[in-house]
C-alpha cells in the first residue's frame, strides 16, 4: 500500500527509493483518461511502467452499513448507485436474494420482464465499456453509432420505472408496476435496431487496424492469475475461463433459454472487447426468446404482508389499509437466517450476502462487487507496459467507481 506523507510531500511504501532517471506520477484521478475517481501512483522509466499502485476508497459511501439501517425495499436506492451504468441488474440481484431468503415465488410474468430488462441493461453496460474504450484511444465514431441505441433502451426503462439512471426497479415479491401497453413492441424495435448498429460498430472499430494494434496482446492476464485475483464475468471469460453464473448456477429462467457464452484466449484488451461485443448479440438472442412469450397474470406475488396493495383498495378497504400501514411503518419482515446469492451482472458475479434476525432490516449485509477484484489486479497488468497502454487496460476492465468502493 502506498501512503502520502504530507510532511515530506513524498509517497511512502513501494516507492520509497526511486532509481535515478525514474519518475513518479499520478495517473488520475481526472477525466477523461481515468474515468473520474480512480488514482494510480505509477513509477516510470521513460514511457515504460516499472511499478504501479491503485488507490481504492475515494467514493466509499458505506452502502453495506446503510443496508443494516434501511428496510429491504429501501436498500434499492443504494444498489442503484453501485454500478450506475446498468442499475436494474443490481436491483434484481438484491431483490432475488431477499426473495430466496423468504422463499417467495413470483409470477412468471415478473420473471420474464426481469430477464428482459436484465439483458437490455447488460447491453447498455457493454455499449458504454466498448464505446468509451474507443474514445479513450481516439476513436469516437463507434461510440456515436451505438449511443443512440442505448438511449432507446433508456426510453423503455424510463417508461417502465419512471427513471433513467436510478431506477429502483422491482420490489420484494414482484415489480412496482406492470409493463406499459407498447412494451413488447418497443423492445422488439430496439433489438432489431441494435443488430445493424453492432455490425457498424464492428466495422468502424473492431476491424480497424489501428485499434487492433493498440489492443491485441495489451493488458493481458492469464486464466490462472484471473482466477487467483477473483475475476468473473467478461474479464474472466476473456482470459479463457468458461464461467457464467447464468449457465453454471442458473436463476430466473436462464436454464430455459438458449444462448452461448463467448470465451476469449489471452485476456487482452482486444479479447475483453470481443467478449463484450458477442455478449450483446447473445443478450439480443435471449430477449427475442422471451419477449413474445410474456405470460398474462399479475405483476407481483399474492403476499399482502410483503407487497403494497393498490391505492384505490387502500381508500376503500380496512384490511388493505392495515396492510399498507404495516408495510410502510414496520417494513417487510424477513425470517431469521443467512443467505448468499450471486447473479451475472454486466461486470461479472454480483453477490449479496444477507444475515437476518427477523427484523425489517438485515443484521448484516455484504456485497460481492466485481470491480473491487479487477482493480486490485490493475498494477500487475500494466507493469512493464507503456503508459499509453495503461489507459486502454483500465478502460477495458470497465471499473465503475460506484461499484468499486460501495
Amino acid at each position: 500500500m502506498v501512503m502520502y506523507d504530507k510532511t515530506s510531500k513524498k509517497f511512502r511504501g513501494k516507492f520509497d527509493e526511486l532509481p535515478e532517471g525514474h519518475l513518479l506520477v499520478n495517473l488520475g484521478p481526472s477525466h477523461p483518461a481515468t474515468h473520474g475517481i480512480l488514482q494510480n501512483v505509477i513509477q516510470l522509466d521513460g514511457e515504460r511502467i516499472v511499478e504501479a499502485d491503485a488507490i481504492i476508497g475515494y467514493v466509499h459511501r458505506c452502502f453495506e452499513k446503510l443496508g443494516e439501517r434501511y428496510d429491504y425495499n429501501q436498500f434499492l436506492v443504494c444498489t442503484d448507485r453501485m454500478n450506475y451504468v446498468s442499475t436494474p441488474l443490481n436491483n434484481i440481484g438484491w431483490i432475488l436474494t431477499v426473495e430466496n431468503l423468504m422463499q417467495i415465488e413470483v409470477p412468471e410474468r415478473v420473471t420474464y420482464v426481469r430477464m428482459i430488462i436484465s439483458e437490455l441493461s447488460r447491453i447498455m453496460d457493454h455499449i458504454i465499456c466498448n464505446g468509451i474504450l474507443g474514445v479513450d484511444l481516439g476513436a469516437f465514431s463507434g461510440m456515436l453509432h451505438l449511443f443512440h441505441k442505448r438511449e432507446n433502451i433508456y426510453t423503455i426503462i424510463e417508461k417502465l420505472t419512471g427513471a433513467r439512471l436510478t431506477t429502483t426497479f422491482c420490489r420484494v415479491g414482484g415489480m412496482e408496476r406492470d409493463i406499459y401497453p407498447d412494451f413488447v413492441k418497443e423492445v422488439k424495435m430496439v433489438t432489431e435496431g441494435l443488430k445493424p448498429a453492432l455490425a457498424e460498430f464492428t466495422d468502424l472499430l473492431i476491424r480497424n487496424r489501428i485499434f487492433n494494434e493498440r489492443t491485441d496482446g495489451i493488458g493481458g492476464i492469464s486464466a490462472e492469475d484471473a482466477i487467483a485475483y477473483g475475476f468473473s464475468g467478461p474479464n474472466l471469460r476473456a482470459a479463457g475461463v468458461d464461467h457464467d453464473v447464468r449457465k453454471d448456477s442458473p436463476y430466473m429462467l436462464y436454464d430455459k433459454v438458449d444462448f452461448d457464452v463467448p470465451v476469449g484466449e489471452n485476456g487482452s484488451v482486444l479479447h475483453r472487447t470481443l467478449v463484450r461485443l458477442e455478449e450483446m448479440h447473445q443478450s439480443i438472442r435471449i430477449i427475442e426468446q422471451l419477449v413474445d412469450g410474456i405470460p398474462e397474470g399479475p405483476f407481483h406475488a399474492d403476499l399482502p404482508h410483503t407487497f403494497l396493495p393498490p391505492k384505490e383498495k387502500v381508500y376503500s378497504s380496512m384490511e388493505e389499509l392495515i396492510y399498507h400501514f404495516k408495510i410502510i411503518m414496520h417494513g417487510v419482515k424477513v425470517p431469521p437466517g443467512e443467505y448468499y446469492m450471486a447473479t451475472e451482472a454486466a461486470n461479472g458475479e454480483l453477490g449479496f450476502y444477507i444475515v437476518s434476525e427477523g427484523d425489517k432490516s438485515p443484521w448484516r449485509v455484504h456485497v460481492r462487487r466485481p470491480c473491487f477484484w479487477y482493480y486490485q489486479a490493475f498494477p500487475e497488468m500494466v507493469k512493464g507496459g507503456l503508459l499509453a497502454d495503461s489507459i486502454a487496460t483500465m478502460s477495458s476492465l470497465n471499473v465503475i467507481a460506484g461499484e468499486l468502493d460501495c
